[in-house]
């Protein structure tokens, strides 16, 4: 699966882990992630005798759906995960992940090697929609035609630069 980076139509890694990402339960590559959105809805208090304006304070948060296209993966692990998560009877397992943003591949000795830019991590993902190719004999179609993730939490990271990877603190 490794090659499968290599090409510029899947430059988003998704990596899905039990819950305290102790192992790797899935990864795939997909050609396209929507679904960055964080909205925080303020609280609006008013004060009694302060009539110009109104205090505002963080409210909750709340996290658009990620929704994953056009992937290639091991499509058994991704349809067993939302399988058991629609047929449990309001039971969801529920997985850690992270979504690895691929910028341009660095050449080095005839090795290609991808360089990851961003990882979104994300807490608590639970399948919500899950949506195979359409089978036609004549097509050669993706594994994975989209799947719909829900999340309890959104965080960006960003990798250290590949000339400070390695080396140790000063």
């Amino acid at each position: 699966m490794a090659e499968i980076s290599e090409f510029v139509a899947f430059r988003f890694k998704v990596n899905l882990y039990n819950s305290d990402q102790s192992s790797l339960l899935c990864s795939g590559y997909f050609s396209e992630v929507t679904g960055f959105e964080a909205t925080m809805e303020p609280k609006v208090i008013a004060e009694g005798g302060h009539n110009w304006g109104e205090h505002h304070r963080s409210g909750p948060t709340k996290f658009a759906p990620i929704i994953l296209k056009r992937g290639v993966t091991d499509i058994n692990d991704l349809w067993s995960w939302f399988d058991i998560t629609t047929s449990q009877a309001n039971y969801g397992y529920r997985l850690s992940g992270e979504i690895i943003v691929f910028g341009n591949p660095s050449v080095s000795g005839g090795n290609v090697t991808d360089n990851a830019v961003l990882v979104w991590k994300l807490s608590g993902v639970l399948p919500t929609k899950f949506k195979g190719p359409d089978l036609s004999a004549t097509a050669s179609q993706v594994a994975i035609e989209e799947l719909h993730l829900v999340h309890q939490g959104l965080e960006l990271q960003r990798p250290a630069p590949a000339s400070t990877q390695g080396r140790g603190a000063a």
